[in-house]
């Protein structure tokens, strides 16, 4: 049976915890409308609710944290529009809500490659963070697309590159790795990319470049791809 929004707003206000709650700013999850729950609670209560569209989208209406992060993992992907994807992540406040949304949801859509370059171009720090996260997500879970996506999608990993933003040029590490360890020919265009930008002046794009770079011409990375 579908639970309403105050249901679901009770079951996770009454099982939160302060301590978690006191803890989620050191982690860079802002705090002010959050219950205090940990990730594993969350995902157990979405499994409980099932799938639900519409339950989601009122449950991400209502601003909490934990609201938003279960809502991820009740909404369908069928269902979720171009428009509630770009107005989610305009919400976007934190890494966390932004990976999960990426990592569960996001990648899961129709939409989704169409969002990369658009959210690569965003102003906010989350929303831009959002592109790259998404990118990351789709070379774990897109086993249909072959390589063309993802080296069309380099000229935006080195755009991002240049933003000096703590959330944003951590992604484009991230994405960048995880493109570069989905196949031999993808890791060979990620390395070159990488080496190009490790050789430049600039901190930011040099030291994506070689936290790239350590990790994708690795012994343990290069013999997985052999």
């Amino acid at each position: 049976m579908t639970q309403s929004l105050d249901t679901v707003l009770g079951w996770l206000r009454e099982n939160s915890s302060q301590d978690v709650r006191s803890g989620m700013a050191r982690y860079g999850i802002p705090d002010d409308r959050a219950f205090g729950m940990a990730m594993r609670d969350m995902k157990s209560h979405a499994k409980q609710l099932g799938r639900d569209h519409q339950l989601a989208l009122s449950l991400w209406e209502s601003g909490w944290y934990e609201a938003r992060t279960v809502a991820v993992f009740i909404a369908e992907p069928t269902e979720l529009t171009s428009s509630q994807m770009d107005g989610w992540a305009g919400d976007f406040d934190s890494w966390a809500i932004c990976d999960t949304a990426c990592f569960h949801l996001f990648d899961r859509t129709k939409h989704a490659w169409p969002k990369v370059p658009k959210w690569a171009k965003a102003k906010t720090e989350f929303k831009k963070r959002a592109a790259f996260a998404l990118l990351w997500g789709l070379s774990v879970h897109d086993k249909d697309s072959g390589d063309e996506p993802f080296l069309s999608a380099m000229e935006w990993i080195e755009h991002g590159a240049q933003d000096d933003r703590l959330y944003v040029k951590k992604a484009v590490d991230m994405a960048l790795r995880a493109i570069g360890k989905r196949n031999r020919s993808l890791n060979t265009a990620a390395c070159a990319l990488a080496r190009h930008l490790a050789s430049q002046g600039e901190r930011t794009p040099s030291w994506v470049g070689r936290h790239v770079l350590r990790e994708l011409e690795s012994e343990r990375v290069q013999e997985r791809l052999a």
